[in-house]
C-alpha cells in the first residue's frame, strides 16, 4: 500500500463498505472500491452494507466503527433481548442461526486451512443445538457499586433515571469490568433463573445497609456473585450468593424469600464466602441453608453431583451430543485402553467407559480428580482410574502409564490455550492408533494438530464442529487423527 492512498483517509471520515467475511476480536471485515482492508467493529453480520467512521490507519488497513447499515444482509434477524449490543454475552444474536452455524464452521475450517495447513481436509456441517435460547443451566452474576449506563441515560440527571448509579447485579459489558450492566432477564438462562434474579436483587436492596457491595476498588463490601444452577434433566435449582462474610440472620430471611416464592422448585441455597480480592465466583468456605449443599444432573445415562464450585458444562442437551460425536470419532472397541487428558470431572471419561476395556483420566486439579473419583463410584463405573497431574509433566507418571497398559486411543479435551507442545510431544511417542481432540479454540487446534501430524506421524482424517453455545462465536469440534 503506498504512501499516498495511506494519506487518503483521515480518522472520524465516514466509508462504506460490504462487509464480506469474520475477523479476529469479534470484528467483522471487508475491502473498499481501492482494495484496502478494513475491519469494523460494531454489531455487523457478514453481507451487510454498512457505513463506518475511521478510528485507526495502518499501512495495510483500516479500522472503523459502524455508524449505521445501509443495507441489512438477508441473513440479519432482530436481536429478541433489550441488552443486545450492550452485554457481551450473545453477540451474534442478529444472525439468524443457521447463518451462525454456517459462520462457526467456517471459523473452523479457515483455521485447519491458514494455521494448520491442512488444504485437504473439509469440515463436517456445524451440528445445531436444539434449543438456541434458554439453554444455559449455569448462569453466573456479578455484583458492582458501578451501574453501566447507557448513552442515553448518561443525558439524564441521576435523580431522573430508573434505577440507582450504585447497584448493578448483571453482566460486565465488553472491557468494563468496574462497571455491570443491572440485568432484568437473560434469554439463555431458565424462566426459573430470572425469576431467582430478579428475587435476590430486590432482597439486596431492601438490605443495602448490611448487604453492601465489594469494591474492587476499595476491596470492602459483602455482595459479589449470585451463582445460580439450574439441570438440565433433574430441573434441580441450586441458588449460591457470593458474599465476602456471613450474615447468619439474612441469609435465613432470604432462604425463606426463596422458598416462598420458588417453593419446592429450590433444591438447595449455599452462601460462599471469600476473602478473595477479585471477583472470581469461587468459594473460600460454604454455608448450606437450605437442602444438601448440591445438586445433580445426568449426562447420558450417568448422573453427576455438582457442588458449587464443580464444573459441569454449561448446555446439558448439547453437552450429550458433543459427547456421542466423540465416541462415533473415536469408535471405541471392547479391548481398547483409553486415556482422556484434561478429564476434569470425568463426564467424557464415564460415556467412554462403557465402549471400552478401561480409562485412565489425567487432570491437573486435585478437586477435579476427587470429583471424577466421586462420579465414577456414583455410577458404579469400576473401569476408570484417574490421576493428577500437570499436562506439561506427563513424563512423570510414566511409571504409572506401564502399569496402567499402552493407550490405543487418547481423547484430549484441553482448555482454550490448547496443548502444551511437550504434553503433544509425549502424546506423540505414547503413539496410539487414535486421538480424539476435542476444542474450544479452533485457532489452537489447528496450531495443535500441526505439531501431531508433523512428520507425517499422524493424519487429520474429520472435523466436526458442535454448536453448544448458540447466539455467541463459540464453537466446539471434535477432530479425530490416526497414525500413519
Amino acid at each position: 500500500m503506498s504512501i499516498s492512498i495511506v494519506i487518503m483517509y483521515k480518522k472520524l471520515q465516514r466509508i462504506e463498505l460490504l462487509i464480506i467475511d469474520l475477523a479476529e476480536k469479534n470484528q467483522c471485515f471487508g475491502r473498499l472500491e481501492d482494495g484496502m482492508s478494513v475491519f469494523v467493529q460494531g454489531m455487523v453480520a457478514v453481507g451487510d452494507r454498512v457505513e463506518a467512521e475511521i478510528i485507526k490507519i495502518k499501512k495495510q488497513y483500516l479500522v472503523a466503527r459502524l455508524t449505521r447499515i445501509l443495507i441489512p444482509a438477508e441473513t440479519r434477524t432482530d436481536p429478541i433481548c433489550f441488552y443486545f449490543g450492550t452485554c457481551g454475552g450473545c453477540k451474534w444474536q442478529h444472525m439468524q442461526y443457521r447463518e451462525q452455524l454456517r459462520l462457526k464452521q467456517k471459523q473452523v475450517q479457515d483455521a485447519l486451512h491458514h494455521i494448520g495447513g491442512f488444504k485437504d481436509v473439509e469440515c463436517e456441517t456445524c451440528i445445531a443445538a436444539q434449543n438456541p435460547f434458554n439453554y444455559r443451566n449455569k448462569v453466573d452474576f456479578s455484583f458492582t457499586d458501578l451501574r453501566y449506563l447507557t448513552e442515553e441515560e448518561m443525558t439524564h440527571p441521576e435523580d431522573l433515571l430508573s434505577k440507582p448509579v450504585d447497584f448493578a447485579l448483571g453482566f460486565h459489558a465488553p472491557g468494563r469490568f468496574a462497571k455491570a450492566i443491572d440485568i432484568d432477564h437473560c434469554h439463555l438462562a431458565t424462566p426459573a433463573m430470572n425469576q431467582i434474579l430478579n428475587l435476590v436483587r430486590a432482597f439486596c436492596l431492601e438490605h443495602k445497609d448490611v448487604l453492601s457491595i465489594y469494591s474492587t476498588r476499595t476491596h470492602t463490601g459483602e455482595l459479589r456473585n449470585l451463582v445460580i444452577r439450574h439441570s438440565g434433566h433433574t430441573h434441580e435449582l441450586m441458588v449460591n450468593l457470593v458474599t465476602s462474610s456471613h450474615h447468619a440472620d439474612l441469609m435465613i430471611l432470604l432462604r425463606e424469600r426463596l422458598l416462598a416464592e420458588i417453593g419446592s422448585k429450590l433444591t438447595t441455597f449455599v452462601n460462599s464466602i471469600t476473602s478473595a480480592k477479585n471477583t472470581v465466583a469461587f468459594g473460600e468456605k460454604e454455608f448450606v441453608m437450605h437442602g444438601n449443599g448440591s445438586i445433580t444432573d445426568r449426562l447420558g445415562i450417568y448422573t453427576y453431583q455438582i457442588s458449587p464450585n464443580s464444573f459441569f458444562q454449561t448446555n446439558t442437551a448439547q453437552a450429550e451430543v458433543l459427547y456421542e460425536q466423540i465416541l462415533d470419532a473415536a469408535q471405541l472397541t471392547s479391548t481398547d485402553i483409553v486415556y482422556d487428558l484434561f478429564c476434569g470431572t470425568g463426564s467424557i471419561t464415564l460415556f467412554a467407559s462403557k465402549y471400552c476395556h478401561k480409562v485412565l483420566g489425567i487432570e491437573l486439579m486435585e478437586s477435579s480428580v476427587n470429583d471424577a473419583q466421586a462420579n465414577a463410584e456414583l455410577n458404579k463405573v469400576e473401569n476408570c482410574q484417574f490421576i493428577q497431574v500437570d499436562m506439561k509433566a506427563l513424563q512423570s507418571i510414566e511409571s504409572e502409564c506401564a502399569s496402567f497398559g499402552a493407550p490405543d486411543v487418547v481423547i484430549t479435551d484441553p482448555p482454550r490455550a490448547g496443548m502444551h507442545p511437550k504434553a503433544i510431544e509425549i502424546l506423540r511417542e505414547w503413539s496410539p492408533h487414535v486421538i480424539i481432540y476435542v476444542s474450544c479454540n479452533p485457532a489452537s487446534l489447528a496450531r495443535d494438530s500441526a505439531l501431531l501430524c508433523a512428520d507425517q506421524t499422524y493424519r487429520l482424517i474429520k472435523c466436526t464442529p458442535v454448536d453448544l453455545f448458540p447466539q455467541t462465536n463459540h464453537v466446539e469440534s471434535i477432530a479425530r487423527f490416526e497414525r500413519l
